[in-house]
């Protein structure tokens, strides 16, 4: 069956523009998952090292709170490197001085501690939002934000319930129907005065940045043009190959004018080649793309893997249209009854295509892996099933789960209920969300 294109017309080769190389889509497809650590087998065993290795080709690392199955943050490390211990990936994540921080990166995200003078652009950007009108909250809230800088230099880094403030109970506002502590704390994140001092179970810790962050990466000031080329340069080589949208996606950089700058400055210097891929059009013409000059470009990509929501692979949805073919939207506020796909499926590769999606919740009093629904996708290979049904495998006992259920919603059920012959089978249910922490939202 032949292919679909983004928009879903049926793909054609692209007339190759002059001198600029053109890609076939299926090459596209395994340079961006080599470039995302798809392309070599996973490790024998996971540690620190791994970790570390995956999150540096990833750049970031997207959090969110819904914890069906597992929380986000952990899914991408899992589907790179296999079974890992969390413990791990937490000790690195919210040690007392830690390799990584959170900040507003590819929305809220783990960075590189040494990462955070980046994001200065950002944080000025987001104090001329949201701190420079007199009338805005944050300005007209003056003396309790003073308070609130006060108690973190006094007493170090705090978690919103050990601040108390006479105010505090007065009135929640629309931001999550958080208290004028709490927004006090956001807002001073984003503007980069505070940072995250790690979390205690998914609540975070606010401290002033200059005790969490590294005094030389808090103190290094950073153009604007030359942390966005920065940042653009880790976006291409986290893709391999992407277009201007992807790569602005990749940071969520809306200024494009500055996007294209920074890579014509990288085209300049060598580090990306323009090229076209077969089906990425614009208006019924190529489309302008980019290839990473140290991109991978394996001739096969055998990989087996279950992704998050959140994961670079698929987290603009426009790229995973135009590299898959995949239509994906995440259906956690849409009524239960008018679900396609489930609560919270996971996009489900295989070889070097997405080839179905599964929606998964741990039930954990009953130590089962349920599997909610399944779908294929078009094109899947005859061995799916028994890829996916191994993956299964391996994720249960990740989660120290010791069952597989199967529900009879959707059309890859049967099959993956067969390739699962442990497996029990349920009814489609109700699938509950799973209560969000109070600090962070769905996103």
């Amino acid at each position: 069956m032949p292919r679909r294109g983004y928009a879903g017309a049926v793909s054609a080769a692209p007339a190759t523009l002059t001198g600029v190389t053109s890609l076939r889509a299926a090459e596209a497809r395994r340079i961006a998952l080599a470039a995302q650590g798809f392309a070599r087998p996973r490790p024998a065993s996971a540690g620190t090292r791994q970790l570390n290795l995956a999150l540096a080709r990833m750049s970031t690392l997207q959090i969110d709170s819904v914890n069906v199955f597992a929380r986000s943050h952990y899914m991408p490390l899992f589907s790179r490197v296999g079974a890992y211990d969390p413990a791990a990936l937490d000790r690195l994540l919210f040690a007392r001085r830690p390799r990584y921080v959170e900040y507003w990166a590819h929305v809220a995200a783990f960075i590189p501690a040494e990462d955070w003078s980046l994001f200065g652009f950002r944080m000025a950007a987001m104090r001329a939002k949201y701190g420079s009108d007199p009338g805005g909250w944050f300005r007209s809230h003056g003396e309790i934000v003073d308070w609130v800088r006060a108690e973190l230099a006094d007493r170090g880094p705090l978690r919103p319930a050990q601040i108390e403030h006479d105010a505090k109970q007065a009135a929640r506002g629309p931001w999550w129907d958080w208290d004028v502590v709490k927004r006090a704390l956001e807002f001073l994140w984003l503007f980069g005065e505070v940072a995250i001092a790690g979390r205690r179970g998914f609540e975070r810790r606010y401290g002033l940045a200059e005790h969490v962050i590294p005094v030389d990466a808090l103190d290094r000031e950073v153009p604007r043009a030359d942390a966005i080329r920065e940042l653009i340069r880790r976006a291409a080589n986290a893709y391999g190959v992407a277009t201007a949208s992807d790569l602005a996606d990749y940071w969520r950089i809306t200024d494009r004018k500055a996007v294209m700058a920074a890579i014509g400055d990288l085209v300049d210097a060598g580090e990306l080649e323009p090229v076209t891929v077969e089906g990425w059009t614009t208006a019924g013409r190529p489309a302008k793309a980019w290839l990473h000059r140290d991109a991978a470009r394996p001739r096969r990509v055998d990989a087996a893997a279950l992704l998050t929501p959140f994961d670079p692979v698929v987290w603009f949805r426009d790229r995973a249209e135009r590299l898959f073919s995949f239509e994906y939207r995440i259906e956690i506020y849409t009524p239960a009854a008018q679900r396609r796909f489930g609560y919270y499926s996971l996009p489900v590769l295989v070889g070097d295509d997405l080839v179905g999606r599964v929606d998964l919740k741990a039930d954990r009093a009953a130590s089962t892996l349920l599997v909610q629904s399944a779908w294929w996708e078009h094109g899947r290979p005859p061995e799916a099933a028994d890829r996916l049904a191994e993956e299964l495998r391996h994720a249960a006992r990740w989660q120290g789960l010791e069952r597989i259920s199967v529900s009879r919603w959707g059309d890859a059920t049967d099959d993956l209920a067969g390739a699962l012959r442990e497996a029990s089978r349920h009814d489609r249910g109700a699938v509950e969300p799973a209560p969000l922490a109070p600090d962070e939202p769905a996103r």
